[in-house]
């Protein structure tokens, strides 16, 4: 089996003000400089307005920065968008994009992530490209089917496992409380590995994260689980100790 750093991601969405930010990335940074040797990577995305702060508040530590979404274009007359350009004079590494709270409050498509994700790639940024199924397609038996969609429109010609990261979010386990149990998440994420051959290059090495009430006490169980490479995390990212306790059940 393909050996795969885990990484452990933290998705602020529209939460924190600026000392807040800085105060939990400080925090995280100075656990993980700590730490010594450690088995998974550790990327906190914060909102727009606190990328600069907290980039440079983190600029030199081995806490990752990300962007929360990005625009299909580098400039020009698109009020209230963010260029990947800005993300990365910002410091950040990563952009999440197509998460189901952009697909579902902004109408985003699977056309227009794969825009974003090819904008994302051309700077240099690893795109952690979001799928899921709702509550209504599961019970449908639509899962599986929904989640091929989504990947065979949402990922760019020409990613590769170094620029594309993919992360499972069942829509109906996002903030809910609900969690997929861990048969779930194995047959999901063994059917999204497979799907991934001829769409991304080298899909062995492809990390596939899982999302969706992530938190210190399921991790360690879910992090175990077969062609699990990490977790992208939305509330227990705000706590400093949640968060380290995800990241730390890594093995």
């Amino acid at each position: 089996m393909t050996a795969r750093r885990k990484l452990i991601a933290g998705n602020w969405k529209m939460n924190g003000l600026k000392a807040d930010g800085l105060a939990l990335a400080l925090d995280l940074a100075g656990r993980l400089n700590g730490a010594g040797e450690v088995s998974f990577d550790l990327l906190v995305c914060p909102p727009f307005p606190l990328l600069f702060p907290v980039g440079d508040a983190i600029a030199g530590s081995a806490l990752a920065l990300g962007g929360q979404d990005c625009a299909a274009k580098n400039s020009g007359a698109h009020t209230g968008d963010v260029a990947s350009t800005m993300l990365v004079d910002a410091g950040c590494r990563y952009v999440i994009l197509g998460h189901s709270e952009r697909r579902a409050d902004h109408g985003e498509s699977d056309a227009l992530i794969a825009a974003k994700a090819a904008a994302a790639h051309a700077q240099g940024l690893i795109a952690i490209v979001c799928v899921g199924e709702t509550e209504t397609q599961r019970d449908a038996g639509q899962a599986d089917a929904v989640v091929t969609g989504q990947l065979a429109g949402s990922i760019p010609v020409g990613a590769t496992a170094a620029n594309t990261v993919i992360a499972y979010e069942p829509v109906w386990a996002i903030g809910t409380g609900k969690t997929a149990t861990p048969d779930d998440v194995k047959a999901m994420h063994a059917h999204i590995r497979a799907e991934l051959d001829g769409k991304i290059a080298d899909p062995a090495k492809a990390k596939i994260l899982y999302g969706g009430s992530v938190k210190p006490g399921n991790a360690v169980e879910l992090m175990a689980v077969e062609n699990v490479d990490g977790a992208l995390v939305g509330g227990a990212a705000l706590k400093a100790d949640d968060f380290w306790a995800i990241a730390t059940s890594c093995r």
